[in-house]
């Protein structure tokens, strides 16, 4: 048995070894770090021995994969802390899996109910746990003896479970006397993890459906270092007062009436100002890149979606109705609209690349469970775009699709990462096309030397995808701007053009939107900036706020100019104290406050203040308003 290493060097052996005997081997500093390892492409426990060849590498606490083994172990200790206070009969477990920054756990409870407040004593019991530093072991069983091993305690769930495994062997995880089933990986001991913290409780259905029964959730999150803890922690701190949710009501921008319109947010005055923004900038780069708006109808006959086969793939999450004995969708997708454009005219290979954009309405029912202010909504606008282009032309489309993106993103001082997404279960076409396709974007990544991750069967029904998930000002990570090749809907909708022998030939369909969403893009923005949006796209860029009433007219005058030089600007003359009005600006996160009083009357000046406090005073207007002018232009 042949183990290759990272470095290219070989180690035989004539039986199975474990990982942790390798690591011992090269040295007792590794072994001592390690949490686990990774056997051709696969986690790994430490102490689960490995009996054929492979490539191996093992994982020490300070690895990218570390956090895997740390949280999914953390939700099993989690778990046996949960049965050791209410008892072992009256815990029934659902799952536990890690979740980007932590893991959770989902119970059923007979007979008592989990609150927050609950909270503090599950700790204590699990750093008991942890302190007794106890053996995780794996073991295996037949399918038919897990089964009755689980029913034998009760675990009604897990059979469920259980019963739809594929596979002849069942694995399970021991650590005392806590036993689930779980397909691992997981440190070797309890005691290895110490730095964690259980975040919050709510309720889950059972595998997510409203049919099933409410579990009780709580989540969790756990760490290599205490240092890494606390900061997790402050960061959690800063978006809860980031939250988009009480932001966008308190600072005028929008709201959600939950009981006549759930999940289809209303932008007030000043979110409509920003959204617009949002949109003429995207407007300006399209057109800058040689796409054509254009518009399509909202509600379009079902037989549209039929051929599509958004009605066999994505009829869950649609909008229906009926007049006159006809069945008509309310568009969850733009692109069946563009294809209607496309085949409105006979086209010819010389006119490919066709570039269509729209910002485009759509609706999809998402469950009411899952609806999350502006970042997962019933009805959104997608700055969407297709491409309807030759094979040869794949690589350039694609490579000026991800230049636009990085240009859309650049003044937000968004960095971010791409995943390529492949063939989901759920797919329309033969798997001989999608791995055609896939391959020609894994080759365009290649080519333009794009890092990117691969995201097995996460692609789109119709194709696979590049996402593209931007960073925030506090590292959190948001999937926004995507790429998609279809080969599919050209087929299913007979798109064809003429090639120049004259023949028919099919073309190929990019799907792209740059924001994605308009709005999660801004919800996004509310929680970057915690509201403080640069001056370009401030819904309010200058408040003017005279000393008193006396200075009314020089601060009218004032507001009037800036305002005819294209300054979003708005006067404050209400009979308060001038610290109440500059405390208020600020609390609306107004860039600048333009105040006068008898100094900048007589000079002509004006005196500013930022919303950061800055103070400069005897501005002249005019170097000012050039100045905000300037800061708008180059979009700060």
């Amino acid at each position: 048995m042949k183990i290759i290493l990272p470095d290219g060097s070989i180690k035989e052996y004539e039986t199975q070894v474990t990982p942790g005997q390798i690591a011992r081997e090269i040295s007792e500093g590794l072994y001592r770090n390690a949490v686990g390892a990774v056997v051709n492409d696969q986690l790994w426990d430490l102490e689960r021995p490995v009996n054929f060849d492979c490539h191996l590498r093992i994982v020490t606490k300070k690895d990218k994969e570390a956090p895997g083994f740390f949280r999914h172990t953390m939700a099993h200790i989690m778990a046996q802390a949960v049965m050791r206070i209410y008892g072992e009969n009256n815990v029934r477990l659902g799952i536990g899996p890690t979740i980007e920054n932590g893991f959770y756990y989902d119970f059923e409870i007979l007979n008592a109910s989990i609150t927050e407040d609950d909270l503090g004593k599950i700790e204590s019991e699990m750093k008991k746990i942890i302190k007794e530093d106890l053996r995780i072991e794996r073991f295996e069983l037949s399918k038919e003896k897990a089964i009755e091993f689980m029913k034998q305690k009760g675990q009604i769930y897990k059979v469920e479970l259980i019963s739809e495994i594929p596979d002849e062997k069942v694995s399970f995880y021991r650590q005392g006397e806590f036993v689930d089933l779980c397909r691992g990986p997981h440190l070797p001991r309890t005691g290895i993890i110490k730095h964690f913290k259980l975040l919050s409780v709510s309720g889950a259905y059972w595998r997510g459906s409203e049919k099933n029964p409410m579990l009780q959730r709580i989540y969790g999150t756990a760490f290599a270092t205490k240092e890494e803890l606390d900061n997790y922690l402050k960061m959690i701190e800063e978006a809860k007062k980031r939250d988009h949710r009480k932001l966008g009501p308190k600072l005028g921008l929008f709201f959600i009436n939950s009981d006549v319109a759930p999940g289809m947010p209303i932008f007030l005055p000043k979110g409509s100002i920003v959204l617009n923004e949002l949109m003429n900038f995207s407007r300006e780069l399209h057109k800058k890149y040689e796409y054509s708006e254009v518009m399509t109808p909202l509600v379009m006959n079902v037989k549209l979606w039929h051929q599509s086969g958004h009605w066999d793939h994505y009829k869950e999450n649609m909008y229906f109705t009926e007049k006159e004995e006809v069945e008509y969708a309310i568009k969850p997708m733009n692109c069946p609209g563009h294809i209607l454009i496309y085949k409105n005219n006979v086209v010819s290979y010389r006119d490919l690349p066709i570039r269509l954009f729209e910002f485009g309405k759509v609706h999809r029912y998402e469950r009411s469970g899952v609806l999350h202010g502006l970042l997962r909504v019933r009805a959104f606008t997608q700055d969407d775009a297709h491409i309807f282009c030759r094979q040869d032309q794949i690589e350039e489309e694609v490579t000026s699709v991800v230049k636009l993106i990085d240009e859309l993103y650049k003044p937000f001082g968004f960095t971010y990462r791409a995943t390529l997404s492949t063939m989901p279960e759920d797919h329309m076409g033969d798997e001989k096309t999608w791995e055609k396709a896939t391959e020609a974007l894994r080759k365009v990544l290649e080519d333009i030397d794009l890092n990117f991750d691969v995201a097995e069967g996460e692609g789109a029904f119709y194709g696979p995808k590049v996402d593209f998930h931007v960073k925030d000002s506090l590292g959190r990570e948001w999937q926004c701007a995507t790429i998609q090749l279809d080969f599919q809907m050209p087929e299913r909708f007979n798109l064809t053009y003429v090639d120049k022998n004259g023949e028919e030939v099919r073309p190929v369909m990019i799907h792209t939107a740059k924001y994605g969403s308009l709005e999660r893009f801004f919800g996004i923005l509310i929680e970057h900036y915690a509201g403080a949006f640069p001056l370009w796209i401030s819904p309010i860029q200058v408040i003017v706020l005279p000393v008193s009433d006396k200075f009314s007219s020089y601060a009218s005058k004032i507001t009037d100019e800036l305002i005819d030089n294209g300054i979003l600007a708005q006067l404050d003359s209400r009979n308060e104290t001038l610290g109440y009005r500059i405390r208020e600006a600020q609390m609306q996160k107004i860039p600048y406050m333009v105040i006068v009083g008898e100094k900048e009357q007589s000079s002509g000046t004006v005196s500013l203040r930022s919303r950061e406090g800055e103070e400069m005073n005897g501005i002249d207007l005019s170097e000012f308003i050039s100045t905000l002018k300037s800061k708008i232009k180059n979009k700060e």
